[in-house]
């Protein structure tokens, strides 16, 4: 396979990962309403407080390491293909790379946009107002430990709850299949009196 049959089959390989990643928030957007804001419509001051809201949530956070991801793995890729000019390959990723950093603002514009759409200028200022606060930075810090121990404590609770069901309907089942096999049991036949000397 030449070099550029590998980068074609990496290019594509990659390219079908993101659009598959990001088929579902394209549908779900595409399934919205229509009466939504249009971009022309979403004034400076809202676009403002909705960027102020995704930093204050950290949003998008979790996105910084998609590129960084992509590279590896096309680094991983063409390598493999390639051993004999790692080197080049890993600056030339790395490079272009570096190059396609300055796009994360285009996703920044979107989220901004897609919150804007979905909340008043007044509700993003309260959002951002909230988390930029002493309890809002200790909901988003704590709020992953906070998160775990409740699943714990629902797991104790419901292990326990599902225990106890099981025992009071078995105890109660018991009890009535007892009381309708009684009901069925032929009585005991009478013992004649005793005869009398």
């Amino acid at each position: 396979m030449t070099m550029m049959q590998g980068l074609r089959s990496a290019t594509l390989a990659l390219t079908a990962v993101a659009a598959a990643g990001l088929a579902g928030p394209v549908f779900a957007q595409q399934a919205a309403p229509a009466a939504q804001t249009s971009t022309q419509e979403v004034s400076d001051s809202h676009l403002k407080a909705a960027r102020a809201a995704i930093a204050a949530i950290r949003a998008t956070d979790s996105y910084d390491s998609i590129l960084p991801q992509a590279a590896q793995a096309l680094k991983a890729d063409l390598i493999r293909q390639n051993p004999d000019i790692e080197a080049l390959i890993t600056s030339t990723v790395d490079e272009k790379a570096i190059a396609l950093a300055g796009r994360r603002t285009d996703l920044e514009r979107e989220a901004a946009l897609i919150y804007a759409r979905s909340f008043s200028e007044a509700e993003l200022n309260g959002i951002a107002g909230f988390y930029n606060s002493e309890a809002g930075k200790k909901l988003l810090s704590e709020g992953p430990v906070v998160s775990r121990e409740l699943v714990k404590a629902v797991n104790i609770w419901q292990n326990g709850v599902a225990r106890d069901l099981a025992k009071e309907v078995g105890a109660h089942l018991n009890q009535v299949m007892g009381a309708k096999a009684a009901e069925k049991a032929p009585a005991p036949a009478a013992t004649p009196p005793a005869a009398k000397p």
